[in-house]
């Protein structure tokens, strides 16, 4: 299971403690995009997650996408939002966050992944040699494949929590 536990769980991206990560020597920031940033396949930036990347970056956190959906959905929501981004990931594989920790000049020490998936974000996070975060789904409509592994995370994190191994920050 160790792969697949997060070291923080919150609601939200907006419940990190930027400061926090900062103090633990992080510097770069991978964020999935679906579910995690915006609802799924929305093309537009929220002016809260605008306001939060510009708070990450004040940090002292570079920000960097890396998702599994396409280059052009993908680079049209990076351009609009002012972030890096790696799309077509294949996560959990680790060529994507590898990629990105490349592109920002990062080790894996001193990055954090933040996802709300626990087979893709957290378990390539984690198998990447970085911090992860998990967060709640932002909504419930996503992709088919998505909603089928789902069943199978719900169970994962209901043991993690029933162990003591995963608690709300």
């Amino acid at each position: 299971m160790g792969g697949l536990r997060p070291q923080e769980y919150h609601n939200s991206i907006f419940e990190i403690d930027l400061d926090r990560l900062r103090r633990m020597g992080k510097r770069a920031i991978i964020l999935d995009l679906d579910n995690t940033l915006v609802r799924w396949n929305d093309p537009t930036p929220t002016p809260k997650l605008l306001e939060w990347l510009a708070a990450v970056r004040a940090h002292g956190l570079m920000p960097c996408i890396v998702s599994n959906n396409s280059g052009p959905r993908v680079g049209e929501f990076a351009a609009r939002a002012g972030v890096p981004f790696v799309p077509s990931a294949a996560k959990p594989r680790v060529k994507g966050f590898r990629q990105a920790m490349r592109q920002l000049g990062v080790a894996p020490h001193e990055t954090v992944v933040v996802g709300d998936q626990l087979f893709t974000d957290v378990l390539g996070g984690n198998r990447a040699g970085a911090y992860t975060i998990l967060v709640v789904p932002i909504d419930r409509r996503e992709f088919i494949g998505t909603r089928l592994v789902r069943l199978i995370e719900r169970r994962v994190l209901r043991y993690l929590f029933r162990q003591g191994l995963l608690t709300p920050k």
